[in-house]
């Protein structure tokens, strides 16, 4: 069994509403120095050995994020 992690962000282009009302929220609480915030979604999936990057980017493609106005990473994780 493998760990994979799948993060999908907004592309750079595509307005991030949650992003910048965090952003915009942080100095409010006291917390000066950040410039930008993009939020995103973090998948964790538990994998047996026969699942292959190919598979994967599919999975990520297809199902996780929406290509159209997201960006997507995969990484396999020690456990």
């Amino acid at each position: 069994m493998a760990r994979v992690v799948v993060d999908v962000m907004p592309k750079p282009e595509i307005l991030d509403p949650q992003g910048q009302a965090v952003a915009g929220a942080l100095p409010r609480l006291g917390f000066d120095g950040v410039t930008e915030v993009r939020q995103g979604k973090h998948f964790e999936l538990e994998v047996d050995d026969s699942v292959d990057d190919d598979t994967l980017a599919k999975i990520a493609e297809g199902f996780l994020a929406n290509p159209v106005i997201e960006d997507w990473t995969i990484r396999r994780v020690d456990q």
